[in-house]
């Protein structure tokens, strides 16, 4: 399928997390770990016909197609036609590792995704001045997105402005930092022509929209446990600016608190390829009842 419909909007659900040894939820330390509770909230997700796609590691596609067929086989509709795969390249950056911040690429690498003909590549870095980790995995970033670029590939990059507080790193939730960030990543690597960055909400967004003319994808970051809170920064966020053109979302659908992930998905949708208004989004937020089987 073409990469973004007639509206020019996408909606992706993002489950690379447990690659990065992040497995855990709101009340739920090992939400994540349990493979096959974690594979369900993203069928569920998968059944609205507002998400675009899934982007993921290379273990949770490939079980994704396998269950696909299994529907298949079984006379079941597939709910992977027609929708987006995205690769995830980094994530030997592991949450709370001593190298954290040299993001390598452990996972698809540019020729791994051409061969399985994936419809796009995911990675990050993570800028903090302090770190000469940052410098190494912005070097990759930049060689990566050149690969892709020359595959016809399209790249998803995510740039956070970071800092390490209490032994932790938190992403800076400041426009100047965000902007600042945004402008080094469109200056990597030899085209943007493919390229679209995946940004976290901050206070005057707009800030950060206006600093590239790149699209926009908006992320979610920790699941809250109630998705009205992300809900209305989503709401803010792809008001910014005519680049901003959707969200590749994980943790705040796929663990929404006490929601349904179906409704936390269809509540985004409704802000991407809806109304775009608030109300309407919260209005789809309701428990719903999942089929038999």
């Amino acid at each position: 399928r073409p990469l973004v419909g007639a509206d020019g909007k996408l909606l992706i659900l993002a489950a690379d997390h447990p690659g990065r040894g992040v497995i855990s939820a709101p009340g739920d330390g090992l939400a994540m770990a349990d493979r096959r509770m974690f594979l369900a909230r993203i069928w569920r997700v998968l059944e609205k016909p507002c998400v675009d796609g899934v982007m993921a590691t290379a273990d949770i596609l490939e079980e994704l197609l396998l269950i696909d067929r299994l529907r298949e086989s079984a006379d079941r509709p597939r709910l992977l036609d027609g929708r987006l795969l995205i690769a995830c390249m980094n994530r030997g950056g592991l949450a709370g590792a001593e190298f954290e911040m040299r993001d390598r690429f452990t996972g698809y690498a540019a020729r791994e995704i051409e061969r399985m003909g994936l419809d796009g590549a995911k990675m990050m870095f993570r800028l903090d001045p302090e770190s000469p980790d940052s410098a190494a995995t912005i070097f990759e970033c930049a060689e990566a997105l050149r690969d892709l670029s020359e595959r016809e590939i399209p790249a998803f990059l995510e740039p956070l402005p970071v800092e390490r507080r209490g032994g932790s790193y938190r992403v800076v939730k400041e426009a100047e930092a965000l902007a600042r960030v945004v402008s080094i990543a469109t200056a990597l690597t030899g085209s943007t022509r493919n390229l679209w960055l995946k940004l976290p909400f901050v206070p005057d967004f707009r800030v950060a929209a206006a600093a590239t003319t790149c699209p926009i994808l908006m992320l979610g970051g920790e699941s809250r446990g109630d998705p009205r809170a992300f809900l209305s920064e989503f709401g803010e966020g792809l008001a910014a600016g005519g680049n901003v053109r959707g969200a590749l979302v994980g943790r705040n659908v796929l663990f929404p608190g006490s929601e349904d992930p179906a409704a936390a998905a269809q509540s985004v949708g409704e802000l991407v390829h809806g109304s775009g208004k608030l109300d309407q989004a919260l209005k789809s937020l309701r428990k719903l009842q999942p089929e038999p089987g």
